[in-house]
């Protein structure tokens, strides 16, 4: 049985990174071509696919971890009759060779560890072929290879490599696995111990550069942390999470990849970054960004490549049965040529909230933007598959066109604050025309509501961001009717889902989690409209779901109690970030409306 998903923490180097359980398993590891397929355990809990497990081997009472603090080194204690053990995990912030580092060190009495090592390739596809060597062994297979160093004994067998040792109080016993490219010369051993503590000290001035002072500041540290995790250091793009096809209802089909950077998350994202001081990161995203949409403004895609590559095509793996038999599982992700109009007004937001934030523009910044704003004058009145990607047919979704108005809005305001050229007055009256045009087929008279779609009676929790993005202010009475419809049609147990799960709206079978993200989005709602209490309660109860070491995933499944889908999301962690900062009084997501 796989752990379960909140059971995982993160560790990384800014190119890569792991999933550990609180087990002492490292079930999944990206290595750093994250298009190719190449990982060393193929799924999360599925050991037959890879895994890397240290644990005492007899009877575990006790397991307690934590990261030590504002870094992303991971403790895990694990307490036994006979002893007490500590595995310390991370991953060197480097910039050629990754490395994963697992540091036994016993704390009491004399504890039995067991290692097993189950390494895999493609997905689980291919067994590699391994050699001993010095102190460990090589495991080779296409263009890949890893590097397994073990201070211990290892036996071989079955296509497994095990060990087992006793480590006393005091002493300690480091294990490394390192990858390389089977072409090249095996990746050079590494000092654990060193290795471990400049790791250490990197995080602490990484994170000691966090300027919220409020008092959720150890909950917006641990999610600034995550969000930098899931960086690719080399362009400054975000992946949307660690994981691929972690179901969003467990044994369901709602399974994705989301090793991809979102255009959606741009405004969000750019928001908590320069919020928290984080200027150079908001400037390396707005650089992705700004490489990424570079084009046809027809041609943008909704997601890119962490390095900005447009094509993501969308593959089953048949031969997996998937994170609790939920199937199919998935790489790439076929909505990545979707016409989706919102993410044109989280480009131009973003792009905007960059300038007035003070980042230098870009050199060709204002021609993209300004080609980005024309493509969406022309192209607001057709239907598109909206923000939830729908893979059943394209409709007039209400938040798209809420979106394509910020698309022309933050244009405008570029030009009237900035003084850049462009068609004021054409896109005034393209602006002026969604905005009616909103109001008058957007809007249910009879729910007093904002509805998913023109002339529907769905809800679509999506429509929360109308207030914040500036679209209308809070103290319309339509704003009002649609968080008191959203309240009565939505909620389930305290927490928001997108829609309701229990049709076919997207075209695939019902059913799954609560979202995350939409939650907060309704605690930012609370917030403009003066619910205080209401929205620090629901940050509160969104803020309890977070792991032990302060992870969130994608949804959460109120009956079930779990989280679900991918893991650690950031779309999750970005939306906390801003909810903290909106409920402390400093620009988050309800701060988009004040300045728009």
């Amino acid at each position: 049985m796989p752990s379960r998903i909140e059971d995982y923490a993160l560790i990384g180097d800014l190119h890569t990174a792991a999933l550990v359980g609180r087990d002492g398993s490292i079930d999944w590891l990206c290595l750093p071509r994250f298009d190719s397929g190449a990982c060393f355990a193929a799924l999360l809990g599925t050991a037959d696919n890879g895994r890397w497990l240290i644990r005492p081997s007899g009877e575990v009472r006790a397991v307690r971890r934590r990261y030590r603090e504002g870094t992303l080194v991971l403790e895990t204690e694990f307490d036994t009759a006979e002893g007490t053990a500590v595995v310390i995990d991370c991953m060197p912030v480097r910039e050629t060779t990754p490395h994963l580092l697992r540091i036994v060190e016993g704390r009491r009495g004399h504890t039995a560890m067991h290692v097993e090592l189950v390494i895999r390739f493609d997905y689980g596809s291919i067994v590699p072929w391994v050699q001993r060597r010095n102190g460990g062994l090589s495991a080779v297979a296409g263009p890949d290879r890893l590097v397994f160093c073990s201070p211990v004994p290892l036996v071989n067998k079955n296509f497994k490599t095990t060990a087992d040792f006793t480590v006393a109080a005091g002493q300690r016993q480091a294990f490394t696995l390192s990858w390389g490219l089977s072409h090249h010369p095996p990746p050079e051993p590494v000092h654990c111990e060193k290795s471990v503590e400049e790791t250490d000290r990197w995080w602490r001035k990484w994170s000691g550069r966090c300027q919220y002072q409020g008092p959720w500041r150890e909950a917006v540290s641990r999610s600034l942390i995550t969000l930098k995790a899931l960086t690719y250091h080399p362009t400054g793009g975000i992946t949307a999470a660690a994981t691929t096809s972690l179901p969003e209802k467990i044994g369901g089909v709602r399974n994705w990849d989301y090793r991809i950077c979102w255009l959606r998350d741009a405004t969000f994202t750019l928001l908590a970054l320069l919020s928290a001081g984080y200027v150079e990161e908001a400037r390396a995203w707005r650089g992705w960004l700004h490489r990424a949409v570079a084009g046809d403004p027809a041609a943008t895609n909704i997601m890119y490549g962490l390095a900005g590559e447009r094509r993501l095509p969308e593959l089953e793996l048949d031969w997996l049965l998937g994170y609790e038999k939920s199937s199919p599982v998935r790489i790439g992700n076929a909505a990545s040529k979707q016409f989706q109009l919102d993410v044109y007004g989280e480009v131009l937001d973003a792009m905007f909230q960059a300038r007035r934030h003070g980042l230098e523009p870009e050199k060709s910044g204002w021609a993209v933007g300004s080609a980005l704003t024309n493509f969406v004058a022309r192209a607001w009145k057709e239907p598109d598959e909206g923000i939830w990607e729908v893979r059943g047919g394209r409709k007039h979704f209400t938040h798209s066109k809420v979106m394509a108005w910020v698309a022309l809005d933050r244009a405008i305001k570029a030009v009237e604050t900035f003084g850049l050229a462009g068609p004021v007055d054409r896109w005034r009256k393209t602006r002026d025309e969604i905005h009616q045009t909103v109001c008058e087929k957007g809007f249910n008279r009879d729910l007093g509501s904002f509805v998913q779609t023109f002339g529907a009676k769905e809800l679509d929790a999506s429509l929360l961001m109308i207030p914040l993005v500036g679209f209308l202010p809070p103290s319309d009475p339509r704003v009002r009717g649609t968080v008191e419809a959203i309240e009565k049609g939505l909620m389930r147990d305290g927490f928001v889902q997108r829609y309701d799960t229990r049709t076919e709206t997207d075209g695939l079978p019902p059913g799954e989690g609560a979202f995350l993200a939409c939650t907060f989005w309704l605690a930012d709602n609370y917030h403009l409209l003066g619910r205080q209490d209401d929205a620090r309660r629901t940050f509160e109860r969104l803020l309890s779901l977070c792991n032990d070491v302060g992870l969130l995933s994608e949804q959460y499944d109120p009956a079930a109690k779990r989280l679900v889908g991918n893991f650690p999301q950031a779309f999750s962690h970005t939306a906390l970030v801003n909810t903290a900062m909106s409920l402390s009084g400093d620009n988050g997501s309800a701060g988009r409306q004040r300045e728009s």
